[in-house]
């Protein structure tokens, strides 16, 4: 039986999104239905359609006490919104339903895990979040939160792991019937960790021991993780708040973390071999993946950074998205990502050019957009030393220009989205250390009306950048400091407006 606080949710959310015209939403990305985004939770397969589920508050575009949201698709591009799956009606959950996964059961139903948070005011007036992991099983549509949540508590804690900064379960089925779930925690030192508890039902859980553990060396706590074996590797996907720079791998903040490595699954251990970042743009936080039918592991982050939710404006009827879904391959202890391959299916009229010179401004004709896959190669002019600089501006007019960059005397590409309309001195560049032989490089860039992905050298590395450019700046202009030679091929990707597909 729903609660009065999910049915009000519901009513809301249903009337409200019939107030945001389609052509003021990402055309391929999913962005929330009414109100404010953050993490993707549960993203799964069930009964033949890809689920995902978010950090949602649908009365504003901030955040606030967290219900579930929810959409389906069967292409991963092309979203349907479902009702809201959970809101915080339970006293064990009373302030906030917070992030977590989804598991098929055995018989057929779908269980959400997820993290309860009840808030409490201690004797100093300070407030604390106690944190637990809670059970909801239901039929893809309406789900029933468990009789005997939660499900893990504190008392389930060894002595000294914070009650406070313990949430995000990540499920899987082991090969002999039994679950596993790893959940984000800290130690006594602050520093971050990875719990890993076991079940034989998915209902009944007991601690095993620390999974990963980062000893201070990314950040401090670990959120949302996400663990799974690809391209016979084990990877472990982690979101490390407060992180300190290391070069360009790491940025200061909120950012994401991959750890490849070995995983014995007799003793459930883990083994770190190398570590890396999962994006190096401004926005991307929080990922989560799903298995295919046909075997892709495919990841979807939270299009955004904790440090630019002021980017919009205050009277915005909705906030945040969800990148582009991608494949995901390891290939000598590195992650790949390379856009969902059902992307191909949206384009359109295609535009080639070859050996173009660039040593001034340039402009070619069919090349602008806002909805823009395109494949670039640049290189030194044949003969001539290596150019300095390569720079693409897109979404630009006369007033608005985002920039991506490629400086040849340090391989630095840069993305820089100052002029992109924003108001808030915010996070506006990132730079990016990428592979580079003689000033050569490859690049992907897919544009959606709010956002930019970039995809260097076949997915080896990907910048991820939100932009709220006025859409009438649909420009694309290419320059160099040298001569460069330019291959580019673009495809306009076809427009979607909601609901259900053409």
């Amino acid at each position: 039986m729903n609660s009065q606080t999910l049915r009000e949710a519901r009513k809301y959310e249903e009337a409200s999104e019939k107030m945001i015209p389609a052509d003021h939403r990402p055309s391929f990305h999913l962005s929330v239905r009414t109100g404010w985004m953050n993490d993707p939770n549960g993203f799964s397969y069930y009964k033949g359609r890809y689920h995902m589920f978010y950090q949602y508050y649908p009365y504003d575009s901030h955040w606030d006490s967290m219900h579930w949201g929810h959409a389906v698709s069967d292409d991963l591009l092309h979203w349907e919104y479902l009702p809201a799956a959970l809101a915080p009606d339970e006293s064990y959950d009373r302030d906030g339903c917070f992030s977590g996964n989804a598991m098929t059961l055995p018989d057929g139903r779908q269980l959400l895990m997820y993290t309860g948070v009840v808030q409490e005011r201690q004797k100093n007036k300070a407030v604390v979040d106690w944190q637990n992991q809670c059970i909801a099983v239901g039929d893809g549509v309406d789900y029933e939160k468990y009789e005997n949540n939660p499900v893990i508590d504190a008392k389930d804690l060894p002595e000294g792991f914070s009650r406070q900064d313990f949430r995000d379960p990540k499920l899987w089925r082991k090969s002999d019937g039994t679950y596993r779930c790893i959940v984000g925690n800290r130690p006594a030192d602050g520093s971050g960790q990875i719990l890993l508890f076991s079940s034989p039902d998915c209902f009944s859980w007991k601690y095993e021991k620390v999974f990963a553990a980062n000893n201070n060396r990314f950040g401090l706590m670990w959120e949302c993780p996400d663990f799974f074996m690809l391209d016979g590797s084990a990877v472990l996907l982690v979101s490390p708040q407060d992180m300190l720079p290391e070069g360009f791998e790491y940025h200061n903040g909120n950012g994401t973390l991959c750890l490849i490595g070995d995983y014995d699954e007799k003793t459930d251990t883990f083994t770190e071999q190398h570590n890396q970042s999962v994006d190096y743009g401004i926005d991307f936080y929080a990922p989560q993946t799903v298995l295919t039918p046909d075997g892709r592991r495919i990841m979807i982050g939270w299009m955004q950074n904790w440090d630019t939710c002021n980017f919009r404006s205050q009277n915005v009827s909705w906030f945040g998205q969800m990148s582009l879904p991608r494949e995901l391959h390891v290939r000598d202890g590195r992650l790949y990502q390379t856009p969902v391959r059902e992307l191909d299916q949206l384009r359109r009229n295609r535009v080639d050019y070859q050996n173009v010179l660039v040593s001034e401004q340039v402009h070619l004709e069919g090349i602008r957009g806002r909805r823009v896959d395109m494949e670039l190669t640049i290189r030194p002019e044949d003969g001539q030393e290596v150019y300095h600089e390569f720079m693409l501006n897109f979404a630009q007019n006369d007033k608005y220009h985002t920039t991506l960059s490629y400086h040849t005397r340090n391989s630095i590409l840069k993305i820089d989205r100052k002029f992109s309309g924003s108001r808030r001195a915010i996070i506006h560049q990132r730079r990016s250390l990428v592979n580079s032989k003689n000033g050569e490089l490859k690049l992907r860039v897919i544009l959606d009306r709010f956002s930019a992905e970039i995809f260097v050298n076949d997915g080896e590395q990907v910048m991820t950048a939100t932009i709220y450019t006025e859409q009438e700046a649909d420009g694309i202009s290419f320059s160099a400091d040298g001569a460069v030679r330019m291959d580019i091929t673009r495809y306009e990707l076809a427009d979607y407006t909601g609901g259900k597909k053409d």
